[in-house]
């Protein structure tokens, strides 16, 4: 007998209607449903629990056992690790549709980092023991979650590069810059699509508050950038490529 989704006490679940959580999954989750037969969507349908998510609120924690396949519906989700003295490192932050926390479960170990909601969201979750089974009859999901884990994978050699080499206003750019890919720009198609507090973007950068004060102000006099509050317009956008291009 296939598990059913068990609830998460730290936030309620959501559940709808069949049709519209088929249309949901089907939707939004199209590049996993696409690769599924009919007995594979039922079983999803039957599974799949939304949550919602209130602003700041931790998803998984660090140590926690890994039981879901998460997918960010609506909303902003940040992966991160606490570090010493207390500082927080933003590793990734998702955007819909992307999936997360089930590396570890792959991994058979504890979560080595948390995941939280940037701002209000919706996200489904699926067992991980289910996934598994499906995995186990279809190839082409197997397929899927390779091709997922190694673009990450990926990801994170070249974030590393980035942390450890590019100094402060290159790792700044590219943070910016990767606000923009991820998020876009508001109607005025200057505005990023994501307004994150100075440590917030210190923690994604690899720096402190105060630097990421100061970089900011400097992209700003040299008319690269403006900043009003949380609000970041990007005024020279190749610029600010060229300077996280070339550190």
């Amino acid at each position: 007998m296939l598990p059913r989704a068990g609830g998460v006490n730290r936030n309620d679940a959501n559940m709808v209607d069949k049709s519209t959580l088929e249309s949901i999954i089907s939707e939004d989750l199209a590049d996993i449903w696409s690769i599924l037969d009919s007995d594979e969507k039922h079983i999803i349908a039957q599974n799949f629990v939304l949550h919602n998510f209130k602003k700041n609120h931790i998803i998984y924690a660090e140590k926690d056992e890994p039981q879901f396949l998460w997918c960010l519906i609506k909303g902003k989700v940040k992966l991160f690790k606490n570090g010493m003295g207390g500082r927080s490192q933003i590793l990734r932050l998702y955007r819909p549709i992307q999936y997360f926390g089930y590396r570890a479960w792959f991994a058979h170990e504890p979560y080595v980092s948390s995941a939280a909601a940037f701002e209000a969201s919706q996200v489904g979750a699926l067992p991980m023991t289910l996934v598994a089974e499906l995995i186990d009859r279809n190839r082409k999901l197997a397929w899927f979650f390779i091709h997922e884990l190694s673009r990450h994978l990926g990801g994170s050699d070249t974030r590393m590069v980035t942390l450890t080499q590019k100094h402060i206003r290159g790792r700044l750019a590219e943070a910016l810059c990767t606000l923009l890919d991820n998020y876009g720009y508001e109607d005025d198609g200057t505005t990023l699509k994501i307004y994150m507090a100075r440590e917030d973007l210190a923690n994604l950068s690899n720096m402190t508050t105060a630097n990421a004060i100061r970089t900011l102000s400097a992209f700003a006099r040299e008319r690269i950038i403006t900043v009003d509050g949380r609000r970041v317009r990007i005024v020279d956008e190749q610029a600010l490529r060229n300077i996280s291009r070339y550190g």
